[in-house]
């Protein structure tokens, strides 16, 4: 980076955020702080009102700012949130484009649309983003869900369960407190707290129906952060599948969540899954048909040879 564009960069870092030491703008832009202490004078010489306390770091006085672009508020979400999109899914320089594109973004807002913005963006996050097929109920269920977030209003919904209760049905009520929307893998999942569970549980927007957003409100812990939060992993049983080597790689690219490892073994390779219940994936494995066979556990291969003769039953 060359001395203009880093001084325009500790201008904007300046204007985004209210103090910055010399040793943080030192160690982000891969110089020294001798050089940030040059740069900083520049800017001033150049009429920049830039005050400084040692022990504390630099700021801009109130009241000095870059031309501002004007931006509404889903405008700056909608581009703040393509340039996380691009730096999951680019090349490294495109992923430093992404980051000085977010940081030229944010200075130039007002506080109160920055604010806002903000708030939005705490609300989403994108993890894996895939193709996104969503229908026209989930679309909705994601402006209201999304509101109800920022609004912090519980919502009321029916929730069909991909694996059914131990009475067979599938479909419950739920009243949660919903913490975020995350895309995981293509499909949008709804992070809350399910007053019958009493825990944080992950609900797929594929399987809400009846969805209401309530008067009643609440209150977000203070400590939960979206963007940090990785949900604890209880798949405790251990699945293992042999693979016939000609649709191996179409096994590998599903990119199945309990997919482990995909090892090459005589004649084909052996998959291990990890699961919660071996019925979560009793779809998946049935969808392979002939070209992949269930080596362990033995109660899950007897539960794929039912199902197996029910269909055959049915022809």
């Amino acid at each position: 980076m060359n001395k203009t564009d880093r001084m325009l960069a500790i201008l904007l870092e300046l204007q985004r955020r209210s103090v910055v030491r010399a040793g943080d703008l030192a160690d982000m832009f891969e110089t020294s702080i001798r050089t940030i202490y040059r740069d900083v004078q520049a800017l001033s010489e150049a009429g920049v009102p830039i005050a400084g306390a040692p022990g504390t770091g630099y700021s801009l006085m109130e009241g000095y700012f870059l031309p501002p672009v004007s931006f509404t508020m889903e405008e700056a979400v909608t581009l703040l949130i393509g340039t996380h999109f691009v730096e999951q899914k680019f090349e490294v320089s495109y992923v430093r484009s992404a980051q000085s594109s977010r940081a030229k973004i944010e200075a130039v807002l007002p506080e109160d649309i920055r604010k806002d913005a903000a708030r939005v963006q705490m609300s989403t996050k994108l993890v894996n983003p895939s193709s996104v097929s969503v229908n026209e109920f989930e679309l909705k269920w994601i402006e209201l869900l999304r509101q109800a977030v920022l609004e912090q209003k519980k919502v009321r919904f029916r929730y069909s369960k991909k694996v059914p209760y131990a009475d067979g049905t599938r479909q419950s009520s739920r009243t949660v407190s919903p913490y975020g929307l995350v895309l995981v893998n293509g499909s949008w999942t709804l992070l809350a707290h399910c007053d019958l569970r009493q825990e944080l549980r992950h609900f797929r927007l594929s399987r809400i129906s009846e969805l209401t957003v309530l008067e009643e409100s609440f209150v977000r812990p203070e400590h939960f952060n979206l963007q940090e939060y990785r949900p604890p992993d209880d798949r405790n049983v251990d699945v293992r599948i042999f693979v016939q080597s000609r649709i191996a790689d179409r096994v590998r690219e599903t990119g199945s969540f309990y997919l482990e490892e995909l090892l090459e073994h005589k004649d084909g390779y052996i998959a291990h899954l990890r699961v919660r219940q071996p019925e979560e994936i009793l779809q998946w494995v049935l969808g392979w048909g002939a070209d992949v066979v269930v080596l362990e556990p033995e109660s899950f291969r007897q539960r794929v040879r039912e199902e197996t003769k029910r269909m055959l039953d049915l022809y």
